[in-house]
């Protein structure tokens, strides 16, 4: 699939995932803005995955540490196969398996439960030890905020990774400087996210975080460096692609009214032209 086709398909993520929130009245969609391209890379370039065989024990691994982005993630799924397109609409509604957070056990492409930010590293780092362990060539990509790499468990996981060698993990950081209610900056300022991954041992790169070709070389088997996890620092910017969500914490879980949805589907509409 070219960069061209990538970039179709994020922009239909963005716009099915905007008419989503509106409809259900809730959602995190400035963080769901944000990683959207890194997830359509994963999805549509990347990972090997059957939508036929969700449970194939030779498939890559996601895990999408930073769940409260689900819808995100149920709208790719859906775009690859994994569960009906028209499933979509019943997000948040009762008794949907579409919940706002991910859950393994009903939605087919799911890999485990996430919610409780700092959760998915380690996760991830037990399913590389197991691909390890098992002598298979499959391979476990997890995405969190960068917020989120403000808990200590991920720096845990991370020291982990790097005793075991997992070069057959990568850890994707979704850097859009924002988090719940104000900036990084303003929280527990972590970054530069770089140096700090280096110094554990790690494989770093940095990328536009929009940037399709960026994004497919940063995720390639041929960008693994033996014997070291990788990390690829991903710039990203809040609420992508709508002009007055762009990097705007606001927007972290605040629903358009109908005259910001018409403008904000008017934006998205006229980016594919």
């Amino acid at each position: 699939m070219d960069i061209e086709q990538l970039r179709r398909i994020a922009n239909g993520v963005r716009r099915r995932d905007l008419q989503a929130v509106y409809e259900a009245g809730a959602g995190h969609i400035g963080g769901e803005m944000s990683v959207i391209d890194i997830l359509t890379v994963l999805y549509f370039h990347t990972m090997s995955v059957n939508p036929e065989e969700p449970l194939d024990p030779k498939r890559d691994r996601l895990v999408l540490s930073k769940g409260h982005t689900a819808l995100a993630l149920y709208i790719v799924l859906a775009e690859r196969g994994f569960i009906p397109r028209d499933e979509i609409s019943t997000f948040l509604k009762p008794y949907s398996r579409l919940n706002g957070h991910p859950n393994r056990v009903k939605v087919p492409g799911v890999e485990t439960n996430t919610g409780p930010l700092g959760h998915g590293l380690p996760v991830g780092v037990g399913m590389a030890k197991a691909a390890r362990l098992n002598g298979d060539g499959w391979r476990t990509f997890v995405v969190t905020g960068d917020g989120e790499m403000q808990e200590g468990s991920n720096w845990e996981a991370i020291m982990a990774a790097s005793q075991f060698g997992l070069d057959n993990l990568t850890l994707i950081i979704d850097h859009n400087r924002l988090q719940q209610g104000a900036r990084l900056a303003d929280t527990n300022e972590i970054a530069p996210l770089p140096p700090k991954l280096a110094a554990f041992g790690w494989a770093v790169e940095e990328v536009d975080g929009h940037d399709m070709e960026q994004i497919c070389r940063a995720l390639s088997r041929d960008a693994v460096t033996a014997g070291r996890p990788k990390c690829v620092v991903a710039h990203t910017n809040k609420g992508q692609g709508i002009s007055f969500m762009s990097d705007n914490v606001a927007w972290h879980h605040k629903v358009p009214n109908a005259e910001q949805y018409k403008l904000a589907m008017a934006e998205l509409e006229g980016a594919v032209q």
